[in-house]
């Protein structure tokens, strides 16, 4: 699993079939270096937001049949021409990238949801249309699946995104369990904190089982990549459970060990 922000969704492995392992890469490439604008290094706001403005620059240019400035745009070109991708799906992703340079608390679930909209549910619906399966059914299925594992990354780096200044917790659920920002400072892991994350993971692990379906509407090598993609958030979320929710003192992650097992639940 590839580190950071995406670190949940498998990326081009060697269960796609190898037709779709470039194409899936060079989304992922444009995924994950604009997150990289929005997140890494000392950039200023100003800086990063220009940063992004320059990729949606670039897109544009790719919408108007213009040849992109950059090499990675121009594999990102061939692809979407090649595969007819929704260009606004990219754009989605980058609105949410630049939505995390300026926006550090989230008022509630709804206004969580919505990012996942677009930092997330992006992903798996461009993967769709790569395995031609963009209808409705499919397409909310993705949703469920792609949803989940942004807050299941979420809940895996509390103490990640509290160092950044930002914190994804719905505030209206923390007053309700009782938790305050002063406690998440001080990395206090009490009963209210495992109620509070209990009640988050559980929550996205319920839309996971919803969106799992999916697989078994696919076929081959693809339908077991999403089987292993669920198994992966869901093995992540039995970790936050079995280590009492303490994420400050130990982030779980998937390892080489975990492989086999989500290999043999996915199939």
């Amino acid at each position: 699993m590839p580190s950071g922000h995406y670190e949940n969704f498998p990326v081009a492995s060697w269960l796609l079939p190898r037709p779709l392992r470039e194409p899936v890469a060079i989304i992922y490439r444009f995924a994950r270096s604009a997150d990289d604008i929005a997140d890494e290094g000392k950039a200023t706001p100003a800086e990063r937001l220009a940063g992004l403005a320059a990729c949606g620059a670039e897109l544009d240019r790719i919408e108007s049949g213009r040849e992109p400035q950059t090499p990675p745009f121009r594999d990102l070109a061939r692809v979407v021409r090649r595969h007819a991708l929704p260009l606004q799906l990219l754009r989605d992703l980058l609105d949410a990238f630049s939505q995390d340079v300026v926006k550090q608390r989230y008022a509630d679930f709804g206004e969580l949801l919505d990012y996942c909209r677009r930092s997330a549910n992006p992903v798996g619906r461009l993967l769709l249309h790569l395995f031609g399966r963009s209808e409705g059914a499919a397409l909310e299925q993705a949703d469920a699946i792609c949803s989940s594992l942004q807050l299941i990354n979420f809940w895996q780096d509390v103490a990640l995104d509290w160092a950044k200044g930002r914190l994804y917790l719905p505030q209206d659920e923390m007053r309700r369990f009782g938790v305050t920002e002063q406690q998440i400072a001080a990395r206090g892991c009490d009963d209210a904190w495992r109620g509070l994350m209990r009640h988050q993971c559980e929550r996205a692990r319920r839309m996971m089982l919803a969106g799992a379906p999916l697989a078994r509407q696919l076929t081959g090598r693809v339908a077991l990549e999403i089987g292993v993609t669920v198994q992966g958030g869901l093995r992540i979320l039995e970790k936050l459970a079995q280590t009492g929710y303490d994420v400050f003192r130990l982030r779980p992650v998937l390892r080489a060990s975990d492989w086999p097992l989500l290999i043999w639940r996915a199939l």
